[in-house]
């Protein structure tokens, strides 16, 4: 059963090769896929699936039922691109300008597309019902699955596996963790308001500066001085508005930082002494400060039974490629949200270029090894088939 699909994806590895090279021509930003959403819409019209569009925004829901009682396992692909100029010089590369596929996205809807073509030409081999998942907005919060959740994209459905190509792993192996294995995320917004006067008497003003410096050194150590040294947290302050003349005294400057931690309950430890370092900032200094928050996306949990069961399916079934553990990654996933809901599995395929240049994901030189969308398909696919063969 599994040979028959790992074969009938060989032969069309070159439709997944097409496909992601046009939809890396044509990205779109978060939450403004209009085309894209189209493109995948009239890819699975006269096909035996059902299709389900405008889930959430512009999220599509396609099911495959093979007609038998049985599980559901959803399988999940995004596709929305960067703001980013594209710099890679390949003959494919984007059309949009200011807009680039710099995460793998395009690479994540083109296997998807033929997989899931694959698996309704071959659903009397299964029992149970496959949901595939096209999700716009993973980059921008609230993100895409939140929406798509609200809408009930999720209902009925046992389990939800993801999978995300890796320009930093080696092409050729597959990588899972259980446990937490992404960070969650959160953003923040600092204004600090002192009082502007003339540099030379600083005794008629407030410096906002100064304040806004101390901000900035005292939030360095809740990672180093509020957090257990076996947590993972991170606070970067990546926006320090306080440009002004020289000789003025500035009344307010703005600040903006992210926050990324491995378990929600560090996120909010971080969250509760970012709060706290900013009430003691208006004691100390005679300020006013207006703090935004935003709590992003949650961290990614693997659910460990489904996610050692999807592992040891990949080795029984003897694959073209390794699959091995991998640590922990530092950026932020908004398929935590299906985690959150259904017990979850996210793996990662990797897809360093074949010509061996790496860059990292949302780098404008990123690019992927096109190996990597048939071993994604075999991965999802082998998975799909043992899940849905009929046994408890």
């Amino acid at each position: 059963m599994n040979k028959q699909l790992i074969e009938a994806l060989k032969t069309k590895e070159e439709k997944m090769i097409e496909i992601r090279r046009y939809l890396h021509q044509h990205p779109e930003l978060s939450f403004e896929e209009e085309n894209t959403a189209k493109y995948i819409e009239e890819f699975y019209k006269n096909k035996d699936v059902q299709i389900e569009t405008n889930i959430g925004e512009r999220g599509i829901k396609v099911t495959i039922d093979s007609g038998k009682p049985g599980k559901t396992l959803a399988i999940r692909a995004d596709f929305d691109a960067l703001p980013i100029e594209e710099a890679t010089g390949l003959p494919y590369a984007s059309q949009n300008p200011g807009v680039m596929h710099a995460c793998g996205h395009d690479a994540h809807t083109a296997y998807m597309l033929v997989l899931a073509e694959t698996l309704a030409e071959q659903k009397d081999n299964f029992i149970g019902k496959v949901i595939v998942i096209h999700q716009p907005a993973e980059e921008v919060p609230p993100g895409g699955a939140k929406g798509m959740i609200e809408d009930g994209v999720l209902e009925g459905v046992d389990n939800v596996l993801g999978v995300h190509v890796m320009s930093t792993m080696a092409t050729g192996n597959v990588y899972y963790r259980p446990g937490y294995v992404q960070t969650g995320r959160a953003y923040f917004k600092l204004k600090v308001n002192g009082k502007g006067g003339h540099g030379s008497s600083p005794h008629m003003a407030n410096d906002a500066i100064v304040a806004g410096a101390q901000f900035v050194s005292s939030v360095q150590t809740v990672v180093s001085r509020r957090l257990n040294p076996f947590e993972t947290g991170v606070v970067t302050i990546g926006s320090f508005d306080g440009k002004g003349q020289f000789n003025v005294i500035k009344d307010s400057v703005e600040i903006e930082g992210d926050v990324r931690a491995l378990t929600d309950e560090t996120k909010k430890t971080i969250e509760k002494e970012i709060k706290r370092i900013t009430k003691g900032l208006e004691e100390m200094y005679g300020v006013t400060c207006e703090l935004e928050y935003n709590d992003d996306y949650p961290a990614l949990y693997n659910d460990p039974e489904f996610t050692e069961y999807v592992a040891e399916t990949l080795k029984n079934a003897n694959l073209e490629f390794g699959i091995e553990t991998c640590d922990a990654q530092p950026p932020s996933e908004d398929f935590a949200y299906y985690a959150k809901e259904k017990p979850s599995a996210f793996i990662y395929v990797g897809a360093t270029p074949d010509d061996g240049e790496v860059y990292p994901h949302h780098h404008p030189k990123f690019n992927i090894s096109e190996k990597s969308l048939l071993i994604s398909a075999q991965a999802v696919g082998t998975v799909v088939l043992d899940y849905l063969k009929g046994e408890k």
